[in-house]
């Protein structure tokens, strides 16, 4: 083995492990998303979407009227090997048309 060679591997390998790490992040924040965008709209339709959410990794939702909207917001720990751990947390916000205040008034 040569020094150069010896020297170059541990670099090659962080770029690889930083791919890695951002596709897992990519596919954690589009998961999130769509989960906020189907609890939105359960919540629209006035149905619990806490399966929905805990299957997307979340804990749990926060949702807030807006207008003629209901609007969902869900977090999770991150799911970057070490980042959930020191508290990085990947979130995703949808919002959907509120059916029951159509049907309410």
């Amino acid at each position: 083995m040569t020094a150069e060679f010896a020297v170059v591997l541990p670099a090659v390998l962080m770029c690889l492990a930083l791919c890695v790490g951002a596709i897992q992040a990519v596919a954690q924040q589009v998961r999130l998303t769509q989960a906020a965008a189907v609890a939105a709209r359960m919540l629209g339709r006035g149905d619990d979407p806490g399966a929905v959410v805990t299957g997307a990794g979340a804990a749990g939702y926060e949702s807030r009227q807006e207008g003629k909207l209901i609007c969902v917001r869900i977090a999770a720990a991150s799911g970057v090997t070490g980042l959930g751990a020191i508290g990085v947390v990947a979130s995703a916000q949808a919002c959907a048309a509120n059916e029951r205040s159509e049907e309410d008034e």
